[in-house]
């Protein structure tokens, strides 16, 4: 049996890009709290002792960008200077303005257009992928990656691990097999964990630490063998993190947000952005169809495309690709995906309920992943049962 090595990279929530995303989200969130037609496109940098928020907004909410960004630092962990971010000192920028009225034209009408003739805000294309090979049909490495980021959160939060900080990366490598186009895990080859700590606590209690309340709570025994390796804080130090340590932006960790290097990615972030930018209603879309896809029994793998220009309701091009594992031909998948699913962003914004904001609805996606999350926020992980004929 001939076998590969795949990687998958997560960052923590406390990783300076990560705690731009969660800002711009939650600048989204209170918008459409107030005002479900908002449109936003908030990006996020930060620096040492400084967080800047920046982009376009048209909303009729009031809101107060400086209180959003102290909070949601205060939130992730960032409380002195000592941890890469003081959430009450540190300097906030905001620069906002109106959407350009060349796109609210194009786009909403003035918002006199029905749902069903909105266009999209922007051209590109998106990806949505899914596979038979965890229970949440998507990429152990990626899964396992993810997992162990959030671990780490939750053990600095409910004092398990008392020295951790809130930065942090981890990385999993796994050994598979590749059966007939279906990608099938053996076991976990690597680990590598970076974990922000502070000055007191010694590499060895680091090591054991780690061990013994991330990763064995995370990766199942029967992937990890006595050939695992295992990279814990490979630098030796790691205190210096969050913004102090290098500085952040929204939307720079998209495979991070989406399936860990698999599938395929056209490029846009989610973070900031209202439902009519297709960067993100375009792919939670996709996800949808490829997750039920292959939850049907269509295919144990599956990608979807789609693709769209500025203003135009109907997608340029949808595109399925089951990479040999469907049960009957991918032209006639695509046929059946085209039957049950609406790809023009008003209808997905219907469809998919994304115009609810509040309560973390889309500052809970910032961190940890996008898709194969159980919650009922993400509207886009429901299956949709597909209806076929097994010849």
């Amino acid at each position: 049996m001939e076998t590969f090595l795949f990687t998958s990279e997560s960052v923590n929530e406390g990783h300076p890009d990560k705690l731009c995303d969660q800002i711009s989200d939650a600048v989204l969130d209170a918008c459409l709290a107030q005002d479900p037609e908002s449109k936003v496109a908030c990006e996020a940098c930060t620096k040492t002792n400084m967080v800047m928020v920046f982009g376009e907004i048209t909303t009729k909410a009031v809101i107060n960008y400086e209180e959003i960004v102290r909070d949601t630092c205060r939130a992730v962990g960032f409380v002195s200077d000592d941890v890469g971010l003081d959430a009450d000192k540190c300097k906030v920028l905001v620069n906002i303005e109106d959407q350009s009225p060349d796109i609210a034209q194009g786009v909403h009408g003035h918002l006199t257009k029905r749902p069903e003739e909105i266009g999209a805000g922007d051209q590109g294309h998106m990806f949505g992928y899914a596979t038979d090979e965890t229970l949440e049909l998507m990429p152990l490495s990626h899964v396992l990656a993810t997992k162990l980021g959030a671990r780490l959160t939750e053990a600095r939060k409910d004092g398990t691990c008392p020295w951790l900080r809130p930065d942090g990366k981890t990385q999993v490598t796994v050994e598979y097999y590749n059966e007939g186009g279906a990608m099938v895990p053996v076991r976990v080859h690597t680990v590598l964990i970076s974990a922000q700590h502070d000055k007191t606590v010694t590499n060895e209690e680091i090591a054991k630490d780690l061990t013994e309340h991330v990763i064995r709570p995370v990766i199942p025994d029967k992937y990890l063998d006595e050939n695992t390796i295992f990279h814990l804080n490979p630098s030796g130090r790691f205190v210096i993190g969050g913004p102090h340590g290098d500085a952040g932006l929204t939307g720079r960790k998209i495979i991070v947000d989406t399936y860990g290097g698999w599938g395929a990615h056209g490029g846009g972030a989610f973070s900031g952005k209202d439902p009519t930018k297709v960067d993100r209603s375009g792919a939670y879309i996709v996800r949808q169809v490829a997750k039920s896809v292959v939850a049907s029994g269509l295919s144990r793998r599956c990608l979807v495309q789609v693709s769209y220009a500025i203003g135009v309701p109907e997608p340029l091009s949808v595109f399925v690709d089951t990479y040999g594992t469907g049960k009957i031909p991918d032209k006639e998948i695509l046929d059946i995906v085209k039957k049950n699913f609406d790809f023009r962003p008003g209808m997905i914004s219907i469809n998919l309920d994304l115009k609810r904001g509040g309560n973390r609805r889309f500052q809970n996606t910032a961190a940890y992943g996008h898709f194969g999350r159980e919650d009922p926020d993400f509207t886009w992980e429901i299956v949709k049962p597909l209806r076929w004929e097994n010849p």
